[in-house]
């Protein structure tokens, strides 16, 4: 079993005790066992981490950009070569297998630093000039906005951290990160890498607690400049209402229920192997996951049977085995909600079960997994728009079909059920017809589409919700000006100042003219 040593705040470059009594536990998702103890952040804690990051701000805010990304580059470097060491810590505490984690977590976290350090670098935060006329023009520059909040979310630990961190420091910022308290094992790791990789002491912080207590009194702080949050819709939605209370800058970066469309002349197998990525990679915990599987109803019995043949595909076990591609839900209360969804499906909804692995996949456990938070992949067909299955985001391996009927004109009448949500994270069509394709995403109301794929993010795509899904981008050009603020200068040359305020001239009787 593996273990860990307490946890404790890291501030001002070192790992602290915290001055809190209060403690949690990282648990393994694959056993239920525990294999760390987590000190809560008190709020004098929460104090100290604002008040080291706002003393290291001005001189890591003048450091020229070049030389702020030279170090992010080294902390890709560092992460690229720990990539293993890290990838087994999120494993541990996501419960997600090692052939996923070590090929994706920390890759794409690297990515990300090594793009910001890069833009930065070259160029990306120069501001703009405007000639107004021979005699004056306009400048714009970007100052860093100060101490940040970053929140992580527990379904990408160290990714999310680093596409907070990445942008936040690279631009000037400091910043007091609180990872979720159900996958806290990253932070303390990424913190020494960035201390090793040469940034200074108090331009990276760690806190930890639960969102109730020691992420509101982060949240609130009046020393934090901006909020970004990761996380489910109605947590996000209190977040930014704190946040907005005290004027402060805000990233959100919420749920979603999206629609994945397969038109009628899309490959069979391309149209599967997108509908099983969109549904169970990383167990179906993530945020952008197209649960929605619009299928036209002249393609339902080739769909179907290749859908479940290739379920074979899906495979629980040991999770450092490289076979192993299928893990366990992150918790226990998370494996509750996800399973009440799922009997909801099948008694309230009435949904056709079409395949569910419990059948095939828990009797082939090992003895010592049995009582970890597994739940097998399971897949309803015959979906409609009214099922509580198909409204509400589930955050696990459950798959919803819903059929249309392609025998006349369709897609107004598709693209309008594809829309029918609060919520617009993601959407995706499967096609060959590239022209329609563009014409669809064009109508599709999300932030994050694809065309003939399904969940890549890499570092040059900006991404963010739009509805109830979020509020700003993350990553790619436009992630860098969520971390900046805007200053516009005019320039008068011409050597005299425009007023409308010159004396008067007064003409008196004789003709004549006065002051």
């Amino acid at each position: 079993m593996p273990s860990y040593p307490d946890i404790h705040p890291f501030i001002a470059g070192r790992s602290r005790p915290s001055t809190s009594s209060h403690t949690f536990r990282s648990v393994d998702p694959s056993t239920s066992l525990p294999i760390a103890t987590i000190h809560s952040a008190s709020p004098a804690d929460i104090d100290a981490a604002v008040t080291a990051a706002r003393s290291a701000f001005p001189s890591w805010s003048s450091t020229p950009p070049a030389a702020r990304g030279k170090i992010l580059l080294q902390a890709a470097a560092l992460l690229r070569q720990h990539n293993d060491e890290l990838a087994t810590i999120e494993t541990h505490d996501t419960g997600k297998p090692f052939s996923e984690t070590s090929t994706v977590d920390i890759v794409t976290g690297a990515d990300v630093l090594e793009y910001f350090a890069n833009l930065v670098a070259g160029g990306g935060l120069n501001g703009e000039t405007t000639q107004l006329r021979d005699d004056a023009w306009v400048y714009t520059t970007k100052a860093p906005l100060g101490v940040c909040a970053g929140i992580g979310a527990w379904n990408y630990p160290i990714q999310i951290a680093l596409w907070k961190s990445a942008p936040c420091l690279v631009a000037g910022n400091c910043m007091v990160y609180k990872p979720s308290e159900v996958t806290p094992l990253h932070a303390t790791r990424l913190a020494e890498i960035y201390k090793e990789a040469g940034l200074p002491d108090g331009v990276f912080n760690v806190v930890h607690g639960d969102g109730a207590a020691v992420g509101q009194h982060l949240v609130s702080h009046p020393g934090i400049a901006k909020v970004s949050f990761t996380g489910q819709v109605s947590t996000g939605q209190k977040v930014a209402a704190s946040a907005a209370g005290g004027m402060k800058y805000v990233t959100m970066e919420l749920g979603g229920k999206s629609p994945l469309l397969v038109l009628p002349d899309s490959p069979l197998e391309d149209a599967v192997d997108g509908a099983m990525m969109a549904n169970f990679f990383s167990t179906g915990q993530v945020c952008t996951n197209g649960t929605r599987v619009f299928v036209p109803k002249s393609m339902k019995p080739a769909f179907e049977k290749l859908l479940v043949e290739k379920m074979k595909n899906v495979r629980m076990g040991a999770l450092m085995d490289p076979q192993t591609n299928f893990g366990p839900l992150v918790s226990e209360v998370h494996a509750r909600k996800v399973a009440g969804y799922i009997k909801h499906g099948k008694d309230v909804d009435r949904a056709r079960v079409l395949y569910d692995g419990r059948d095939q996949s828990v009797g082939s456990l090992p003895e010592s997994l049995r009582k970890g938070f597994w739940q097998p992949a399971i897949i309803f067909s015959d979906c409609t728009d009214d099922m509580k299955i198909v409204k509400e985001e589930i955050f696990g391996p459950v798959m919803a079909i819903l059929y249309y009927d392609d025998s006349g004109d369709y897609l107004d009448k598709l693209i309008a059920r594809a829309n029918d949500t609060e919520l617009g994270l993601a959407a995706g069509v499967f096609t060959k017809d590239l022209n329609l394709a563009h014409h669809i995403i064009a109508r599709l109301e999300a932030g994050i589409t694809w065309v003939n794929t399904w969940g890549e993010s890499p570092a040059e795509m900006s991404v963010g919700g739009w509805k109830k899904s979020g509020v700003g981008v993350e990553n790619g050009r436009r992630g860098i000006e969520a971390w900046v603020r805007n200053k516009s200068t005019l320039v008068e040359m011409g050597g005299k100042v425009v007023t409308a305020f010159e004396a008067a001239v007064v003409e008196n009787r004789s003709g004549s003219s006065k002051l």
